[in-house]
């Protein structure tokens, strides 16, 4: 039987003050190395590599059969997941500070028609927020150069 006082403190050993291992250091120093299951996946690969088609049309009729597992695994391949769509609305030019309300006004009006989610709309106000950050920056760098500029003058 394995003497837990010599394993713990060999955990404590490998262990920093709060009880997590060093950096470098394993949990299980005799684990799984890297790499040894990838033979697994590439002989699979292997098997398979002629099989494709063959796999597909057996898959679509059992689909057309009726099966719902080959039914769902195909139309999961042919529709794929739901990714970002392009948002189609008017967006209003922004020229500069006093552009930024109609353009909030416009992807709310566009949310409340339902021509984008309310997601969309919410992304749609970061984009608007960070002009709003990016013109406030650009506006705060005109008025320290005008009073740099002043004050050069004045000295």
């Amino acid at each position: 039987m394995p003497d837990l006082d010599q394993i713990k403190q060999g955990e404590q050993g490998a262990r920093d003050r709060r009880g997590r291992f060093s950096k470098g250091r394993s949990g299980n120093p005799a684990g799984r190395p890297r790499g040894c299951r990838d033979h697994v996946n590439r002989a699979a690969r292997l098997f398979l590599a002629g099989e494709g088609e063959a796999l597909t049309r057996k898959a679509v009729e059992l689909a057309l059969g009726g099966d719902p597992a080959a039914l769902r695994l195909c139309l999961e391949r042919i529709v794929g997941p739901y990714r970002e769509r392009a948002v189609e609305f008017t967006m209003p030019p922004i020229r500069n500070a006093a552009d930024l309300a109609g353009a909030m006004a416009a992807v709310a009006d566009a949310a409340a028609e339902g021509a984008v989610t309310p997601r969309e709309a919410m992304q749609l106000g970061h984009v608007v927020e960070a002009y709003v950050r990016a013109v406030e920056a650009t506006e705060f760098e005109r008025r320290l150069r005008a009073l740099e500029v002043a004050d050069a003058t004045s000295a």
